[in-house]
Parts: C-alpha cells; sequence; structure tokens
C-alpha cells in the first residue's frame, strides 16, 4: 500500500546541511497498525510529514497505491492527500469556533459529496466515537480525550486509506489516553490502516508492529509486538 525506498530528507541553510532522514526504508501493508517510536530529534515528525505529503523529500522513491508520489505537483499531492489520509495531531486542531458537526464537515467540503451524503458520514462518525449526542457542542465544552474523539471522527470522515497519528495521547491523561487507544484498536480491527508516531512506550507495544527511528534511519523494523492482534 505505502512504500519509501531510499528516502533522504535534507535541510539546507547558507552554511548547514541538516540530514533528518537517511535512506529510510518503509512498507506499509492493508490494515497494519504500526507504532513508531524514537528520541527526539530522530526524524520521526519528518518522516510524517512526508508521509502525509505536508513536506516533500530530497531524493528517493515514496509510492502509495502504485502512485509515484515525488512525480506529483501540489494540487495533484492535495487532491490524494485529501482522499487517501486522514490526520490525528496531539492538539486536536478543531476551530474553536465551529460546533463537533461543523468541525467534522470541514474536510468533507473539499470532497464531491451532497450534502445528504456529508450529514450521514459526520453523524455515523460521530456516533463511532460516542459523541452523537454532542454535535452541537463547540470544542471548549468537550474534555481533552472527547476533542481527541472528534478529530479521530473528522479524520475517518473522508474514509482515508490510512491514518496518520501524531503523538494521539500526548496531551491525555493516562486515563483519557486509554480510552483514544482503545478506539484506535478498534478502528484498526474495522479494517482502517494506522501510523502512530508516539513517545509512549506501553502505548506502542499495542500496535501490531513497531518500528524505531534513529538518526534519520529505521533502526528496528518490523518488530511485532501485538502478536494477537497481528494474527487478527
Amino acid at each position: 500500500m505505502l512504500t519509501m525506498k531510499d528516502i533522504n530528507k535534507v535541510f539546507r541553510t547558507n552554511e548547514v546541511q541538516t540530514h533528518a532522514l537517511r535512506d529510510f526504508h518503509l512498507q506499509v501493508n492493508e490494515g497494519d497498525f504500526i507504532s513508531v517510536t524514537g528520541p527526539s530529534g530522530s526524524g520521526k515528525t519528518t518522516f510524517l510529514n512526508i508521509a502525509g505529503m505536508l513536506e516533500q523529500f530530497s531524493s528517493g522513491q515514496y509510492s502509495l497505491d502504485d502512485i509515484d508520489i515525488g512525480s506529483l505537483n501540489d494540487n495533484q499531492r492535495s487532491r490524494i492527500r485529501n482522499e487517501k489520509i486522514g490526520f490525528i495531531f496531539q492538539s486536536f486542531n478543531l476551530i474553536p469556533d465551529l460546533n463537533l458537526f461543523d468541525n467534522v464537515d470541514v474536510p468533507l467540503r473539499y470532497q464531491s459529496l451532497s450534502s445528504k451524503e456529508r450529514k450521514q458520514r459526520i453523524e455515523h462518525y460521530l456516533e463511532m466515537v460516542g459523541l452523537s449526542n454532542r454535535m452541537k457542542h463547540l470544542p471548549s465544552q468537550l474534555s481533552g480525550g472527547q476533542q481527541q474523539r472528534v478529530a479521530i471522527a473528522r479524520a475517518l470522515a473522508t474514509h482515508p486509506r490510512f491514518l496518520l497519528a501524531d503523538e494521539p495521547t500526548g496531551n491525555l491523561d493516562t486515563q483519557m489516553a486509554q480510552g483514544v487507544m482503545e478506539l484506535l484498536e478498534d478502528i484498526n480491527a474495522q479494517g482502517t490502516t494506522i501510523i502512530m508516531v508516539t513517545h509512549d512506550n506501553e502505548l506502542a507495544n499495542r500496535a501490531k508492529r513497531k518500528i524505531q527511528i534513529k538518526d534519520g534511519r529505521v533502526s528496528e523494523l518490523d518488530v511485532v509486538v501485538n502478536q494477537s492482534a497481528a494474527s487478527a
């Protein structure tokens, strides 16, 4: 589904070149739940930005569903990003002046959907995350865990091929983090592929596969940590 081969990312200034990724390799298969760990500055965020087509790579090959991402222009990348990738951020990134219904609707406005189909999707995914009775609430009226659930509903509403989750439990207490992780596991069990960056080793070990990035390279690859999930 997703393949990265020999990906390099170099940030250049007048005096310094910084190699954020070096000969980076990764194969993501349909239905994977991959946790990505590594120390600060190791390249995790750069990898996530490139996977999400938010940032271009310097060299190498990135293909998604047999599409050569490196050959696309900005408009083509934006279209594929909207159609195939759902994003979940540590800071939720909800629009404070919009209620939950309208927050989930935001990415759907860029797809060719009727208002009826958009409404059905929004209601379905808010119900999935347990917030169907709060559709008219503002984000400020919710707990942190509830806001992250809205962000997950928003990511799923576009019917993405996979989710990119950047520290999705980083701003949550332990109990809320467990609830969000259980929701992600349920979503993955229903067939959605997930790539999750996290500093929490306990949560990382609940994924089907675990990789570690160090100095811009994958230093540990395809470590299956959740045997029961991997065989499901």
